[in-house]
């Protein structure tokens, strides 16, 4: 599969999904675009779309917590991306500081 047959939404979007390669622990998902995929597979880092900013994201650019892709791969479909990589810096994944975006368990 190239990029060109990935399946982009309606607003040029796909979500991909970030995993901690050799743990296989979910760290977060986001958004690319076609211009964050190139970057993210020119860099071997994350490059994400942010929605509510409406630009380009290097993911750790600021932080230092960089995510080095390891793998990338295409969902059956083609809709969603599943990114193996190693995550950098103190190995902070969430903006909350947080190892990983999924700490909040939901009560029954």
């Amino acid at each position: 599969m190239t990029p060109d047959d990935l399946r982009f939404d309606a607003h040029g979007l796909i979500p991909a999904v970030v995993q901690q390669h050799d743990t296989g622990e979910v760290l977060m998902v986001a958004w690319m675009n076609r211009e964050a995929l190139a970057q993210t597979i020119e860099r071997n880092e994350t490059v994400f779309w942010s929605r509510s900013r409406e630009e380009l994201w290097h993911k750790g650019a600021t932080s230092g917590n960089t995510q080095r892709v390891v793998d990338l791969v295409a969902d059956c479909d083609g809709d969603v991306l599943l990114i193996r990589v190693d995550q950098g810096g103190d190995g902070v994944a969430c903006h909350t500081g947080a190892r990983t975006c999924f700490h909040h368990p939901l009560a029954s």
